[in-house]
């Protein structure tokens, strides 16, 4: 049997998740490259030192943050990706509907994450550049197995170009997040949602005879 965590590790773990958030609202507020150790541990009233006992440096912080979301995304993504799953269109409906929602609510959690990935990490450095271009390559190519395999099956047209199809979709995402992030509003991104969504299924879909 799993011991639970004790209570000096959850303190710890509660901390660490406090100096990532302080960094998103110093990065949000000042800018990444502004925004300096000493601001981080000012606003929490912690010392450097216990600061560099969780993490390197502010760069280590999007390191983890970008893990994280990598995780959730593909974990979204990839439960549902099996050889012989979804069989019908019904099936590949419900699975659309489920990975949406597990995306949505990964992505649109916290606006800070979607801001930092998609207009500050690319600037930070070459190195999480390319992290972040891997994690988009990553997610295009999951979709578009997603598509190969509904083509397969059958339940999806033999016409469809899968690789630009794939593409498109997330590009979709993308915009559906720099719209988000613009705007803020549950209302809206729920109309766009099924608007992608019908897309993604009526879009592709053998015809009914």
């Amino acid at each position: 049997m799993t011991k639970p965590p004790s209570r000096l590790h959850q303190r710890k773990e509660l901390l660490r998740r406090e100096i990532i958030d302080t960094a998103f609202d110093c990065f949000a507020e000042k800018g990444y490259h502004a925004t300096g150790i000493a601001d981080i541990a000012t606003r929490l009233s912690i010392g450097h030192g216990t600061f560099y006992r969780y993490f390197a440096n502010k760069r280590d912080i999007v390191d983890h943050v970008i893990d994280e979301v990598s995780a959730r995304i593909f974990g979204a993504l990839d439960r549902d990706l099996e050889p012989d799953s979804p069989a019908t269109l019904a099936e590949y409906v419900a699975m659309v509907d489920r990975v949406a929602d597990s995306l949505g609510r990964v992505l649109l959690a916290d606006p800070r994450t979607a801001r930092l990935l998609l207009f500050h990490a690319t600037g930070i450095d070459d190195e999480l550049t390319e992290r972040v271009y891997g994690l988009l390559d990553a997610t295009e190519i999951l979709v578009r197995q997603y598509l190969e395999h509904g083509v397969r099956v059958g339940y999806l047209r033999a016409d469809i170009d899968t690789a630009g199809t794939a593409k498109a979709t997330l590009g979709m995402v993308v915009a559906g997040l720099i719209s988000a992030i613009r705007t803020p509003d549950a209302a809206s991104m729920a109309v766009y949602s099924h608007a992608v969504r019908r897309l993604l299924i009526e879009g592709v879909a053998v015809a009914a005879r």
